[in-house]
């Protein structure tokens, strides 16, 4: 059995999609860009400001299911520009902590968005936890 979720407080976007589907134990979180929930902006102009801000989205989010990054298991990267790969690296590091989730990143255009960023959170544990 499934569960969808919708979090009032996440960026609302008039589109198709669950913010998340819970599953059994896993949390499936629907791709995220860098905008401010409050009024759908992209934030800032750089791979840092949007990356910062579209996991501070997904954190959003999964706190609804009481989860937080540290429950990610997968992450699912989608970056505009290639040269933005490095800075994307970056903070990605600065904000999830080791041991890090499994990812797959990809160069796609996204317009507007410098990175889009879907996830899969685990709800007993958290990455490096035993069960």
């Amino acid at each position: 059995m499934s569960k969808t979720i919708h979090v009032e407080e996440a960026p609302q976007f008039p589109l198709p999609f669950s913010h998340a589907v819970r599953s059994g134990d896993f949390v499936y979180v629907s791709g995220q860009v860098g905008v401010n929930p409050a009024n759908n902006e992209v934030v800032g102009n750089t791979i840092e400001e949007q990356t910062r801000q579209c996991l501070a989205n997904l954190e959003i989010i999964l706190g609804k299911e009481g989860l937080t990054l540290d429950h990610v298991i997968k992450v699912n990267a989608f970056v505009s520009r290639s040269e933005d790969f490095p800075g994307y690296n970056r903070t990605y590091a600065e904000v999830f902590s080791s041991p890090y989730p499994a990812r797959t990143t990809a160069p796609v255009d996204l317009g507007a968005y410098l990175v889009e960023i879907d996830v899969i959170a685990y709800a007993p544990a958290k990455r490096g936890e035993s069960q």
